[in-house]
C-alpha cells in the first residue's frame, strides 16, 4: 500500500518515541538542477529503510546531506528528536551517523585495526591508541558478531571482510545510524547473505540502517520500509511487506516495467571469438589472466561471472587492444592476435569489433566533452565526420541526435557536457555509439553498473537484439541476475582462471556464488577442453 507521507509511515512503528532520523523540507540545488525538492524523510529507530529511484532521482544527494558531504539549501534535520546542524562529516559522526561507501574508503597496506582507528586515535601515543582500539574492537566483534583478522593487511582481505572493516569503522566511532550505498555491488551471493545477517543483527541491537540500492530483491528481502524518489522528490513511502518488485519499479520510473526478460533460445553459428591459452601479466609479474581458453559464436551471449578483481578487466582490455597480452593467441572475427601481432583499439574497431568498457567515466567518455563529441570517440576518423581540414560539426550533431532518438538518451541535447548526464543515460550513449555500426563481436563490461531499472530494461533489450542479429557477445557482469537473464553460457573466473562453465538454464545464484569463491568447480564442456 503506497503512502506518500513518511511521517505517517513511521508513526505506527514508533508512536511513543522520536524518529532516529527526521528530515523536514530538505531542498538542494546545483546551479539550475534541483537535486532535492522539499523532501520529508523519517526513519524509526532500529529499522532497515531502503531508498530506491532512477539515476539522478536525488537519493544519493539526500544521504550526502545527512552525512555532511553537502549542506541543504533549506530544511531541517532532526536526529533522535533533536534538531541537528550537519555541516560536514565530522558533525555527522558526532551525531552518531556512519556511512559505508560503495567503493571502500580503506588504506590497503594498513591492517584492519589501523583502518578502523584511523582518524579516531585516543591520544598522541600510537601504541596506547592501538591497545584501546584493540580492546574496543573485541567488544564490537563480540556484541555484533563482526569477526575479522585485525592484524591482516586490509588489501589482502576478501571483499566481504573489507566491508566488515568499514562497518566496524563506523561502529567504532559510535554510529547508531548506518548508511550503506549499494552494499552488495562487489559481493558474492554468499557474502551478501552474510551481510544481511550482520545488518539484521545490528537492527536487533537498535542500530538504524538506511540502504541505497537499485536491487529490488534486496529491498524485498531486507528492509522494513522503502522510500521511492523521482526527480528530486519522494513520491511514495511503502511498508515492504505491503508491496512487490513490480510496484516499486513502476513507482521508480513512472510506468510499468517488465521484470522478466523476453528472450528466445539462442541459435549459435560460426565461432567469431576464439581464445587459446591466454595469459596477461601485470607490471608486478602477477598473472591477472592465467592460461584461459574459450570461444564465443555468432548468435550467442557468453557471460563471465566473478568477484571484481579476478581478471575480468584485464581480459576485456586484452581483447579490445588496450593491453598487450603475454602468452597465447586470440582469433577475433578472423583476425589473429598474438603477443607479437598486436592490434590496437583502432585496428580492433576496424575489424567490426566493439567494446563497451567497464568504467564509463575512465574509458567510455570524456566528462568535459559534449555528448556529440563523446558519441564519436574511437570512430572520429570516419569520413562522415571529417572534411579536408575541419570536422563536420553539423554531421556530428545530427549523428548524435539520431543516436539519442534511437536509444532514448535524456536530455536530448548533443551540446550538453557528458558529465551532466545521469549514469544510465551516459551508458545508453556509449552503447549507442558502440553498436551503431552493427559489430560482429561485442565486448561488454558491466553494462548496467549503477544504472536504474528503467535504463536496465532498455539496455538488456539492445544486447538481446544484437545477439539475435548474429553478433557474438562476451558479457562481463558482477550482477548474477543479469548474467542468468542475458547469457546463454556462463564462465566463472577466479584469480585469473576459468574455474567452471554452466549453461544458463542450469545456473543458480548458489552454484555460481560457490564457483566464484572457488568452492565448487564445474568442468568445461569437452569441445572447450579440446581447443586448449
Amino acid at each position: 500500500m503506497v503512502n506518500s507521507d513518511s511521517t505517517n509511515l513511521a508513526s505506527s512503528s514508533a508512536s511513543a518515541s522520536p524518529m532516529a532520523i527526521d528530515l523536514r523540507g530538505i531542498s538542494k540545488a546545483f546551479g539550475t538542477v534541483q537535486a532535492n525538492k522539499n523532501v520529508n524523510f523519517a526513519v524509526p529507530k532500529g529499522t532497515i529503510h531502503g531508498i530506491v529511484g532512477e539515476n539522478g532521482a536525488g537519493k544519493s544527494t539526500l544521504m550526502s546531506i545527512l552525512y555532511g558531504f553537502y549542506e541543504a539549501d533549506s530544511g531541517e534535520i532532526y536526529i533522535a528528536g533533536e534538531k541537528t546542524k550537519i555541516r560536514n562529516s565530522t558533525d555527522a559522526i558526532a551525531a552518531g551517523i556512519g556511512m559505508v561507501h560503495q567503493h571502500f574508503m580503506l588504506v590497503d597496506n594498513f591492517t584492519a585495526l589501523e583502518n578502523i582507528m584511523l582518524g579516531a586515535e585516543s591520544g598522541a601515543m600510537l601504541s596506547n591508541s592501538i591497545k584501546v582500539a584493540a580492546k574496543e574492537l573485541e567488544r564490537l566483534e563480540s556484541e555484533f558478531g563482526l569477526y575479522i583478522d585485525k592484524n591482516a593487511e586490509t588489501g589482502k582481505l576478501p571483499v566481504g571482510q573489507q566491508q566488515r572493516v568499514e562497518i566496524l569503522k563506523a561502529l567504532y566511532r559510535g554510529a547508531e545510524i548506518l548508511i550503506l550505498d549499494e552494499p552488495t555491488g562487489v559481493l558474492t551471493p554468499q557474502e551478501a547473505d552474510q551481510l544481511f545477517e550482520i545488518l539484521n543483527s545490528l537492527k536487533q541491537r537498535g542500530v538504524t540502517i538506511i540502504i541505497i540500492t537499485h536491487k529490488l530483491r534486496e529491498i524485498m528481502d531486507l528492509t522494513d520500509n522503502v522510500s521511492i524518489m523521482r526527480q528530486g522528490e519522494i513520491v511514495a513511502n511503502v511498508k515492504t511487506s505491503e508491496t512487490n518488485r513490480e510496484e516499486l519499479a513502476e513507482l521508480m520510473v513512472g510506468r510499468k516495467v517488465r521484470m522478466d526478460l523476453d528472450k528466445a533460445l539462442a541459435s549459435p553459428q560460426e565461432t567469431l571469438l576464439q581464445v587459446n591459452n591466454l595469459t596477461v601479466t601485470d607490471e608486478y609479474g602477477i598473472n591477472r589472466v592465467d592460461n584461459i581458453s574459450f570461444e564465443v559464436r555468432a548468435g550467442e551471449i557468453v557471460g563471465i561471472a566473478g568477484v571484481s578483481g579476478n581478471g575480468q578487466s584485464e581480459l576485456l582490455e586484452a581483447l579490445s587492444g588496450i593491453r598487450i597480452f603475454n602468452h597465447g593467441k586470440v582469433v577475433i572475427n578472423g583476425e589473429l592476435i598474438t603477443p607479437k601481432i598486436h592490434r590496437n583499439p583502432e585496428q580492433i574497431r576496424a575489424s567490426k569489433i566493439a567494446h563497451v568498457p567497464e568504467d564509463r567515466i575512465k574509458r567510455g567518455l570524456v566528462p568535459p566533452f559534449s555528448a556529440s563529441e563523446s558519441s564519436l570517440l574511437g570512430y572520429h576518423k570516419r569520413h562522415l565526420f571529417n572534411g579536408a581540414i575541419l570536422t563536420h560539426s553539423g554531421a556530428i550533431k545530427t549523428h548524435c541526435t539520431q543516436l539519442m532518438d534511437e536509444f532514448d538518451v535524456r536530455p536530448k541535447d548533443p551540446s550538453l557536457k557528458s558529465a551532466n548526464f545521469s549514469g544510465g543515460n551516459q551508458q545508453k550513449l556509449i552503447l549507442a555509439r558502440e553498436i551503431d555500426l552493427k559489430p560482429k563481436v561485442l565486448l561488454v563490461g558491466q553494462p548496467t553498473r549503477g544504472v536504474d531499472i528503467g535504463a536496465i530494461e532498455f539496455i538488456h533489450k539492445q544486447i538481446i537484439n544484437m545477439r539475435d542479429a548474429g553478433s557474438a557477445i562476451l558479457l562481463v557482469s558482477g550482477e548474477l541476475d543479469e548474467l542468468m537473464s542475458l547469457a546463454d553460457r556462463i564462465l566463472v573466473m577466479f584469480e585469473g582462471r576459468i574455474v567452471g562453465e554452466l549453461n544458463a538454464d542450469e545456473a543458480d545464484e548458489t552454484t555460481l556464488g560457490l564457483m566464484m569463491a572457488n568452492s565448487l568447480s564445474k568442468i568445461p564442456e569437452p569441445e572447450l577442453e579440446a581447443s586448449r
